[in-house]
């Protein structure tokens, strides 16, 4: 579907804000917190953006872009290309990064861009009067974005980390300590962020499934192991997996197109059923018991154990 660009604001040296809006004035697809969309680019490329604003609204969409000095074309083109009043074209709203419907208490971590969808997390916690605190890790005061929203309704909830700023540290084992029973921990930021974070709780023993974490970026995926071979279960073919090239681009050379987006394993738009063999999981999207099973895999990053992996194509 086209949105047209309502508004775009600073929200600090690096990110911009979108406000998206409905041609004609229509209401927007409903959403959940922890929602993105993909927004399909005038250069081909095709980006997820989570949604930071209430998701019992429907006038409009906003999202948060970083211009990623390390940008594979996408966020730079935003900031470069788009305009407001420009007709840009999403998907509508897919939700990887659920609120658990269990969460009595919660605790937001943010770094950094991960703010974008732990603000929507925190609108729709404060809307049902769920307790929750919200931690928001930056390097310095410039670099907080959604300042004014969040000192304005989330003054009681907000405590900022500002890493140039020694009296503004937060700690992070006093924070975590002690779990409550039904208390959720929602993080998003950087990996090594989410890392640290999870590491830390589960040093304090909190239980894996009130672990919950978003990522906007994979780490490198190295393609380099042993090649292998793609069976396409409809007609037998095999197709030959170099070992410099994804599952993705083999199948598109021999005219299999599979609908991609992210192209490192977070979204979740390519995930295609296994049959036979065993993948090699590189996603960053999967449970564990997702994995086990060998179901299914992300062919934009995932490999092969097998020599043959049958897909259900």
């Amino acid at each position: 579907m086209y949105v047209q660009i309502k508004s775009i604001s600073d929200l600090t040296p690096s990110i911009r804000s979108y406000e998206l809006v409905a041609e004609e004035g229509a209401e927007l697809p409903m959403f959940t917190a922890g929602s993105h969309i993909d927004v399909i680019l005038e250069n081909g490329l095709t980006r997820q953006y989570s949604l930071s604003n209430c998701d019992s609204e429907r006038h409009h969409y906003v999202i948060g872009v970083l211009n990623d000095l390390h940008s594979r074309g996408g966020s730079s083109f935003i900031h470069d290309q788009l305009k407001i009043g420009d007709r840009v074209h999403i998907s509508e709203p897919r939700n990887l990064f659920p609120i658990h419907q269990n969460t009595n208490q919660a605790i937001l971590f943010a770094g950094g861009i991960g703010i974008t969808p732990i603000l929507s997390m925190a609108y729709n916690l404060k809307r049902r009067g769920v307790p929750f605190k919200l931690y928001y890790f930056v390097k310095d005061e410039p670099s907080i974005a959604f300042r004014e929203i969040l000192n304005q309704y989330f003054s009681e909830e907000i405590h900022f980390h500002i890493d140039s700023d020694s009296n503004q540290h937060i700690d992070i084992d006093d924070v975590l300590r002690k779990p409550a029973l039904n208390q959720h921990l929602y993080v998003c930021g950087p990996n090594g962020f989410m890392d640290f974070i999870f590491k830390t709780a589960e040093k304090y023993q909190w239980s894996n499934d009130h672990l919950h974490k978003e990522h906007f970026s994979a780490n490198s995926i190295d393609y380099c192991n042993s090649d292998f071979s793609i069976k396409i279960a409809s007609t037998g073919q095999l197709i030959e997996i170099a070992v410099d090239e994804s599952v993705t681009e083999a199948l598109e050379k021999n005219g299999f197109s599979i609908p991609v987006s992210c192209e490192q394993g977070i979204c979740g738009t390519c995930l295609t059923n296994v049959i036979e063999g065993e993948p090699d999981h590189r996603d960053m999207l999967l449970t564990d018991e997702e994995r086990a099973s060998n179901k299914v895999f992300t062919p934009c990053c995932s490999r092969s154990k097998s020599k043959i992996l049958v897909l259900d194509l």
